[in-house]
């Protein structure tokens, strides 16, 4: 059977993860979380105490990061130099980092090249901001999440509070709409949508309806004649 690449793009919170996730597994599929892996080294800037716009000394850092996708009883976990640091890439700090870390092109570099290596094969799900326009530009099925900048916040507020993180929504709503603006003027791999982008809105959405959708929609591809 055919195994295709599947780039899901989008804005923080506009549910590209917990999708991606539940999509590769109706596939039977792997899924990246490119996200988690620049959340991985904004971790490490923090940690070093660097500030992300001293670029020289984040590409420096960048030189000596590994930053791996690993599966452990159905769990895919992010371990960053050697240990795993899935709780910690998500708490606000971390978040806030992201962004201007990730426009540093020696960290991009690194990023890309290990998200094609995992994906060179097909049978994968990826997300995050320029996958189906930088990353993987031939792949078979290309989806662009969209949600309105409040319901992001909501989703956000409610994953912090699982983590026992309490945040003011409308915090949390201004930091979404600025991580937007840096995110899509960036100089390096913008948040932009692929020109042949299959653009959904999932506002009004459940995670089950997202799901459904892509789910067809690559099975067309994956079942089309050859």
């Amino acid at each position: 059977m055919k195994r295709i690449i599947i780039a899901i793009d989008g804005p923080a919170a506009s549910g590209k993860s917990t999708t991606a996730k539940q999509v590769a597994a109706s596939l039977g599929y792997l899924h990246i979380d490119t996200g988690a892996m620049y959340r991985a080294m904004a971790l490490k800037v923090l940690r070093m105490n660097i500030r992300p716009t001293d670029t020289e000394k984040v590409a420096a850092m960048a030189k000596d990061t590994t930053v791996r996708l690993v599966s452990s009883n159905g769990k895919v976990c992010v371990v960053l130099d050697g240990n795993e640091v899935n709780d910690e890439i998500r708490l606000p700090d971390v978040t806030n980092m992201v962004s201007p870390v990730s426009t540093v092109p020696a960290v991009r570099t690194l990023m890309v090249k290990e998200q094609r290596a995992m994906g060179c094969d097909g049978g994968i799900v990826l997300e995050g901001r320029d996958i189906g326009t930088v990353v993987f530009p031939d792949a078979q099925l290309k989806i662009f999440m969209r949600a309105d900048a409040r319901e992001r916040a909501i989703r956000r507020k409610k994953e912090l509070e699982e983590r026992g993180v309490t945040v003011s929504l409308d915090v949390l709503e201004q930091e979404i709409l600025e991580r937007d603006k840096i995110d899509s003027e960036r100089e390096v791999s913008p948040l932009c949508k692929a020109d042949d982008a299959i653009e959904v809105d999932t506002t009004h959405m459940s995670i089950e309806q997202q799901v459904e959708f892509i789910v067809s929609k690559a099975n067309t591809i994956i079942n089309a004649p050859q």
